[in-house]
């Protein structure tokens, strides 16, 4: 069978496999807690690997993979910024997240600020959403096109409607199995990859001899120290507010369950930068005459070069994993914003939960068929590290900022926050489009995140100060206090047979879930055995992967098991 043809099918296999697990949990998405936020009982150490896998994407390849290629162990130490960002998020944010009790961190900011901030955000939020998340489609169609020979345009759409069609079927626990089943997969062919790597360069003292001089230097071309400050400063925004994120501290059981969500991210992401990013530097020494765009094709052009047929499947199935992983994150979100908090909260209050369960899996393709549009316009807008860089810069500051100031502050209004976030993003957008076209002036990349980031945390300081040397408390803050407290109250007048059922239910939609991770894990080994016997190099490293993975197939599914012994010993409560 031809090469192309074995990686084909590599793909189709687990593209079926991907979406029959997305049709198995169509029958556990009963309400909006439990298509959501999987009941808020959500294991925690699943939680972090699809956090982690959510954050991580095709695009991690191609725009950090360009990055390592052109300037080396500078890729390592931007990702390395996001591990503390990570940090500080597990020390004060997530807990935060999570004792707020939202289902959204769109219901928080209408809840603590007002409706008139969360329209803002809502839309803002979808407007920007739509387009990132087109741009991280982008590069796994590419990776496709140009490793099997499809065209662009095609790739692009096929890959997107499978990525909308489980999301939209399964909910949040379809996501997560798929986040597990992708991290699994896509560790398994890097591992392969390196040692390849280094032999086609002809072994590590040989790669260390060919690199560039400043080629390991921490800090590199247009990524100075200022940049990496405040890319941090952002990326703690980013982790710590970002609504597809903040949904990973809400489906959990506790505080302290959302902090290890949290650590763990900022664990792997300590040691996976290194990990991904030695074979495209490896590859700079291999071939060094790659430029431009054609940088963002450095990681497919290695495994290419060194994984044999089979095995560039499976590279590729996990790079379209991790790339689905992120994306259908946030069409899971952003289908939880429009079906909670625009068609529940403004449009129709009494909607039964069947038709809020067809609004959200509509509310899935819509937004899915849009980023698919936008997709195949990156491009024309300069390549996705260009793209994704200049959203973040201009957008992550004011829309992420203000609803994390506002755990914590009490002096923080809706009125300042409105005034905060659309005069920095005034600012933003005047520094990238007005300031060039005016004065010819172009702000470098570090410039971009500092102000994008630092005018806003700036600006809400200032505010903080001001209120505070003046003695107020927001009204805001009061109104949302009150409200806070009837609704414990409420929630403490539950029927305890009525919150018995729900646990009950969860329980077993969480055991279903871990099963479910459980098979994938065991099928995937199954494949890597496969593989291991028709390949021509590697197959003692496949087949100790394939082995690994068996193993730990056996953690979720003894977790499983413990589940199903603690509800068999829970007694049911008996009906007054």
């Amino acid at each position: 069978m031809p090469s192309v043809a074995i990686d084909t099918v590599v793909m189709l296999v687990f593209s079926a496999f991907v979406l029959g697990i997305g049709m198995l949990f169509a029958r556990t998405g009963r309400n909006l807690k439990s298509f959501f936020a999987g009941g808020e009982a959500v294991p925690w150490f699943i939680g972090g690997l699809s956090l982690f896998m959510s954050f991580f994407s095709a695009g991690t390849f191609v725009a950090w993979g360009s990055i390592a290629y052109q300037h080396g162990w500078v890729a390592i130490t931007i990702q390395w910024a996001m591990c503390v960002a990570a940090i500080i998020t597990a020390i004060w944010l997530a807990p935060r997240w999570k004792a707020t009790g939202v289902l959204t961190a769109a219901e928080f900011v209408k809840q603590r600020l007002g409706s008139t901030v969360q329209k803002l955000y809502i839309y803002t939020f979808l407007l920007v959403s739509l387009f990132v998340k087109g741009a991280v489609l982008y590069p796994v169609a590419k990776l496709v096109s140009v490793s099997l020979g499809y065209p662009l345009g095609a790739c692009t759409v096929v890959l997107g409607l499978f990525m909308i069609a489980y999301t939209a079927v399964g909910g949040l626990w379809a996501v997560m199995v798929t986040d597990i089943l992708q991290f699994v997969i896509l560790t398994a062919a890097v591992v392969v990859v390196m040692p390849l790597a280094l032999q086609a360069t002809g072994g590590t003292a040989a790669f260390l001899e060919k690199v560039p001089d400043d080629f390991f230097a921490p800090l590199n071309g247009e990524y100075t120290g200022g940049f990496i400050v405040a890319f941090m400063l952002y990326n703690t925004f980013q982790i710590g507010g970002n609504w597809a994120f903040v949904q990973r501290y809400t489906s959990v059981e506790s505080p302290g369950a959302a902090r290890k969500v949290a650590l763990l991210f900022a664990g792997l992401y300590l040691i996976s930068p290194v990990i991904w990013m030695l074979p495209p530097m490896i590859y700079r020494t291999i071939n060094p005459n790659l430029t431009g765009l054609d940088a963002e094709n450095a990681y497919l052009l290695i495994c290419r070069q060194v994984l044999p047929p089979g095995l560039l499947g499976l590279m590729l199935t996990g790079m379209y994993f991790s790339t689905s992983a992120t994306a259908n994150t946030t069409l899971n979100v952003v289908s939880a914003v429009v079906t909670n908090d625009i068609y529940k909260g403004l449009l129709n209050p009494a909607a039964s939960d069947r038709r809020l369960m067809l609004v959200a899996r509509l509310a899935s393709w819509a937004f899915g068929l849009g980023m698919i549009g936008i997709a195949l316009l990156v491009p024309a807008a300069g390549g996705m590290v260009n793209v994704v860089l200049t959203i973040g810069a201009i957008t992550g500051g004011p829309l992420l900022a203000p609803p994390v100031w506002a755990l914590f502050s009490r002096r923080l209004s809706g009125q300042a926050t409105l005034l905060i976030t659309l005069l920095s993003l005034g600012v933003n957008l005047g520094g990238k489009v007005l300031l060039p076209w005016a004065s010819g002036l172009k702000l470098s990349r570090a410039e971009e995140y500092i102000v994008g980031v630092g005018l806003p945390v700036l600006l809400l300081l200032l505010h903080e100060l001001w209120a505070a040397r003046r003695g107020t408390v927001s009204p805001d803050y009061l109104r949302y206090s009150r409200e806070r407290s009837a609704a414990s109250q409420a929630a403490n007048t539950l029927l305890p047979e009525v919150a018995a059922a729900e646990r009950r239910e969860t329980r077993q939609q969480n055991r279903f879930g871990l099963r479910v991770i459980a098979g994938a894990l065991a099928f995937t080994s199954v494949l890597l055995f496969a593989l291991s016997a028709i390949i021509a190099t590697g197959r003692g490293l496949v087949a100790g992967m394939a082995m690994v993975i068996l193993v730990l197939a056996l953690i979720p599914w003894r977790t499983a098991a413990k589940l199903r012994s603690e509800a068999a010993t829970t007694p049911k409560p008996h009906l007054a």
